[in-house]
């Protein structure tokens, strides 16, 4: 699949705006920001918070939630009591990050699909943590680029390993996921993050090796704007980000074929992940990132419930 170098047509500014992410230079700060934005949107919402377990009582204070009393106690003591929430938690979450060529396209200036990949892939890992969770990192294209092992302590060094990640590379996702694979002797929730610009049939198999260990395995399917739509008028040119092969277009006459063929893709994608039992996210890069974030909650509360 080719690119067209075309400015996004993504509405303005809105909340966890990728675009206004990319003006943030310090990752453990963005993170930190989009976490605890989100995290507050939650807590007003007219739910309780997600994969959340009883831990403790104390004692009510006006503002409180009335949806948390235990009117059991005060049928006990005649005193109102808070029941608080901690995360059922404690596992391993490791990101595996595609870092291979085609990931530093974006059609708009500021916002690649590496870029957005970076800022989804360190909140992820900076909720978790706060969640008691073991985080880990691998970065791949034809192989393993960095690997930070999931622990307790490497958050930080994991933050570090994001913010100088490059595109420049061909990817090759099998030899990399079989490597992963090896390395993460645990089992936990691993998230995939990638453009899976491979044929479906490539994509499975690799993605088989993580689902055969036993890991429960997310996949983040990030696409640009642009690689929908196929911008452009009367004629063109598209390189291959990959290859570097340069190919002249004609975009009125293709766009028709081209959306179904992505279409296709991404379809057959999320039906052979879903038979895989592995969870597939679509996400387009002017998203803001509070969707990215919400299904992931959302998952992983279904999978933790299932357990």
């Amino acid at each position: 699949m080719t690119h067209a170098r075309a400015r996004s047509t993504a509405p303005g500014a809105q909340f966890l705006d990728p675009r206004v992410l990319a003006r943030i230079d310090n990752l453990e700060l963005l993170a930190r920001t989009v976490v605890n934005g989100f995290l507050n949107g939650l807590h007003r919402a007219p739910h309780l918070g997600l994969s959340m377990d009883f831990a403790e009582h104390r004692a009510y204070v006006p503002g409180d939630d009335v949806r948390h009393l235990d009117w059991k106690l005060f049928a006990r003591s005649d005193r109102h009591f808070v029941k608080q929430y901690e995360a059922e938690t404690n596992a391993n979450v490791v990101a595996l990050l595609d870092v291979s060529a085609s990931m530093g396209f974006g059609s708009d200036p500021h916002v690649t699909k590496l870029d957005y990949a970076r800022f989804l892939t360190a909140c992820i890992l900076h909720f978790s943590r706060g969640q008691r969770d073991r985080v880990g990192l691998v970065t791949f294209d034809e192989g393993i680029v960095d690997f930070v092992p999931p622990s307790a302590r490497n958050l930080e060094l994991a933050l570090h390993t994001l913010a100088r990640v490059q595109a420049s590379e061909p990817g090759a996702l099998r030899p990399s996921l079989l490597d992963a694979t090896e390395r993460l002797a645990r089992r936990g929730i691993v998230l995939v993050v990638s453009d899976f610009y491979e044929e479906p049939d490539e994509v499975l198999e690799a993605l088989r090796l993580l689902r055969g260990r036993g890991h429960d395995v997310i996949v983040f399917h990030l696409l640009d704007p642009a690689e929908r739509e196929l911008p452009g008028g009367e004629s063109t040119t598209f390189e291959d980000m990959e290859s570097g092969e340069v190919v002249p277009v004609v975009p009125n006459r293709l766009r028709s074929a081209y959306r179904e063929m992505v279409e296709n893709h991404v379809e057959t994608l999320l039906e052979r992940c879903t038979a895989e039992r592995m969870d597939h996210v679509l996400l387009d890069t002017s998203q803001p990132l509070d969707h990215a974030l919400f299904k992931y909650l959302t998952i992983r509360e279904r999978k933790a419930r299932s357990r």
